[in-house]
């Protein structure tokens, strides 16, 4: 639903992009020019919020964790994110290859093996340097990284996903508040909303870009100390990257994204693979094992310590800015998330976002932290924990020096931080061309060029001014409104599904409804036992249920309603759509379906005995309706027909001006003749 102020010749939605390409403008100037007092300001920003509510954080994380855990096991859990006969877009590998990469694989690199032993060496509890702290080190990393983490982006895209792909409405974060405030989403409210979400998007890939070149600094410097430690090459290393996400991001979702994601998995899983083997083997699964116990044991206490009897900094320097950090993330992860998600049912979507990145998190943590810890207290380099406090972008290839073939792991981790940098750069100039298009499903590559060099450009900026810590402060304050936000989503989902929920009826009775009259029990009989062929289907379609739509069109007529019936014989289908102004219109459309012949169609195969049967089954605009109405009379499908219909007034009744789902044009997608292929099997 574009603007008419949208650039000629662009999916461009000026109320949107014009106020987000001024104020990054605007702060980036004044960050640049006065480093020093934008940092003091952000500063007392961050004490501010992490002292006023550290508890609000906290409190907000565990609610969205409940959210869409609870959503995932409850009956709406069969829902798909998008029609009922839709289907995955990406396979299962694709699909985790590309929201693990877009999450947060490069804070693993930099944090895997550097939280763990900053815990060891300075715990937030008891001494440092000892088994406790050692447990508790990699306790604390599985809590920062785990479920919590993966419960904020996947409510955000869980969200996303249901509202765009369920009822057409724009792949945008406006599209959360749309059952609190209806049409407004696409007025002001639905802007500033959107402009916040590409702001925090924009200026948390920056600044995470302008961080990640430090390590890749670091890391081409320990293989080459001829390359020095500066901000000229990583300014440099930006330049090369982002002409990388450029031809990435260019060559679209399915060439560029998916393909590097794929490339970025099997060389995070090499790594681990390595490290695993050379290190400490058994101490690492028995660390694991009993790691991950002690995190799932110890969940619901962590969620809510605050340490509010000690009031130490490290709850704000570490637990809320991870927090605070990944709500301000959201927006971009979860919105692309949600982006190729389409076709999976809400439990698929919640247990795949929830459990697969978390246990690959705690083996993560476990390979790279447990063999420092282990080689700090067993084998005694201990000289591991200064090196990380000094620069915590070695510490990985710190690991590497006490492990066989230094120079060549430590060669592929670099390209490793170069390809997750890439895709998070690619992803999230997608993720915000999308915002700042409204939405809009296909955008011009220029667009999505431009915010990969905007990107580029404000990492280099900030780099250079000295800035970056002052960016990276805001956007973790930037995360308060957009908790609120969240929680209300979160609301309004709920307040969807329920509404949901009303216009489902049981499949059985409905079909009980429809055969009833049919005729005698050996009429019945014959149906169970038929298996009709192309040609008799498309003659049923085109005869008896066409004629029953015309029907109803014209006492619809009579009645003052606008109905259209469409016959369209390419396809085998007919549909019948009642528009009502300000509403969703009604489709019940027949479409051809085919199907594999069973076993038991034939007593006796031969090379003559037809391999396929057909059905006319019914569609709905939410998908396929699973039943067959072929040899029915023209009053059964006219009992159909009002059956659906009565159904959706009904919908419309007890949803008055709360959920007026419109008329989009990705319902006109999913209503198109070759939507869920009208000769395609099921």
């Amino acid at each position: 639903m574009q603007n008419a102020a949208s650039k000629p010749g662009s999916t461009i939605l000026i109320p949107v992009f014009a106020p987000a390409v001024i104020v990054t403008l605007l702060l980036v100037i004044g960050t640049a020019s006065n480093p020093e007092l934008a940092g003091e300001v952000f500063a007392s920003t961050l004490a501010w919020i992490t002292e006023t509510f550290g508890w609000f954080y906290m409190l907000a994380v565990a609610i969205f964790l409940v959210f869409i855990v609870a959503i995932g096991f409850s009956r709406w859990g069969s829902i798909k994110l998008g029609p009922d006969h839709a289907t995955p877009q990406y396979s299962f590998p694709a699909w985790f290859a590309m929201l693990f990469s877009a999450g947060y694989g490069i804070a693993l690199l930099f944090f895997g093996v550097a939280e763990p032993v900053l815990h060891y060496a300075s715990p937030p509890q008891g001494a440092a340097e000892t088994l406790d702290a050692a447990r508790q080190a990699m306790q604390i990393a599985f809590f920062h990284w785990g479920f919590h983490i993966w419960g904020i982006y996947g409510l955000v895209g869980l969200v996303l996903a249901y509202f765009a792909f369920r009822h057409g409405l724009p792949l945008s974060m406006r599209s959360a508040l749309y059952p609190l405030i209806g049409e407004r989403i696409h007025g002001p409210i639905g802007h500033t909303v959107d402009v916040v979400a590409i702001l925090g998007t924009l200026f948390g890939i920056a600044t995470t870009l302008g961080l990640s070149v430090t390590q890749i600094n670091a890391g081409l410097n320990y293989l080459w100390p001829s390359i020095p430690v500066g901000t000229t090459v990583q300014v440099i290393a930006i330049a090369v990257i982002t002409a990388l996400a450029l031809i990435s991001v260019v060559a679209g979702l399915d060439k560029g994204v998916k393909n590097l994601s794929i490339l970025n998995m099997v060389l995070a899983v090499g790594l681990m693979l390595f490290v695993f083997s050379v290190g400490p083997t058994i101490f690492i699964l028995e660390t694991f094992l009993q790691n991950t116990g002690a995190y799932l044991n110890n969940i619901i206490e962590r969620t809510f310590n605050l340490q509010a009897y000690t009031r130490s900094d490290w709850i704000g320097n570490w637990t809320l800015f991870i927090f605070g950090w990944t709500i301000a993330w959201a927006p971009f992860v979860g919105l692309f998330i949600a982006k190729i998600s389409r076709g999976r049912t809400i439990r698929q979507f919640v247990f795949g976002v929830m459990l697969v990145p978390s246990l690959f998190t705690f083996l993560w943590f476990s390979i790279f932290g447990d063999t420092a810890l282990h080689l700090i207290m067993v084998e005694g380099y201990t000289a591991l924990i200064g090196e990380v406090q000094a620069d915590h972008a070695l510490a990985l290839f710190k690991l590497f020096e006490r492990l066989p073939l230094t120079s060549i792991v430590s060669f592929i981790t670099v390209i490793l931080i170069v390809t997750f940098f890439v895709t998070s750069s690619d992803s999230g100039s997608l993720v915000i061309d999308s915002l700042a298009s409204g939405g809009a499903a296909h955008t011009p590559a220029w667009q999505r060029a431009f915010w990969a060099i905007t990107e580029g450009v404000v990492a280099s900026v900030l780099l250079l001014a000295g800035g970056l810590k002052a960016l990276q402060t805001m956007t973790i304050a930037s995360a308060l409104p957009f908790a609120i936000i969240m929680l209300i989503a979160a609301f309004g989902m709920w307040r969807a599904l329920i509404i949901e929920g009303h216009r489902e009826v049981s499949l059985q009775a409905h079909m009980a409804r429809s055969r009833a009259g049919t005729g005698t029990w050996k009429k019945r009989l014959e149906e169970l036992v038929r298996f009709p062929d192309r040609g008799q289907v498309e003659a049923f379609i085109g005869g008896v249920a066409a004629e029953g739509m015309k029907h109803v069109q014209r006492e619809l007529a009579t009645q003052g309603w606008v109905s259209e019936v469409v016959l369209d014989k390419d396809t085998g289908r007919a549909y019948i759509e009642v528009m009502k102004e300000g509403q969703i219109d009604f489709i019940y459309d027949i479409r051809m379906v085919e199907y594999a012949m069973p076993e038991y169609a034939f007593p006796e195969i031969s090379e003559d005995s037809p391999s396929h049967y057909y059905r006319a089954e019914v569609f709905l605009r939410r998908g396929g309706q699973s039943y067959d109405i072929y040899g029915f009379e023209v009053q059964q499908v006219i009992d159909d027909i009002l059956d659906q219909f009565e159904k959706y007034l009904h919908f419309l009744h007890i949803s008055p001006g709360s959920l007026p789902w419109k008329m989009h044009e990705h319902d006109e997608m999913l209503n198109s003749p070759t939507a869920g292929g009208a000769a395609q099997g099921s």
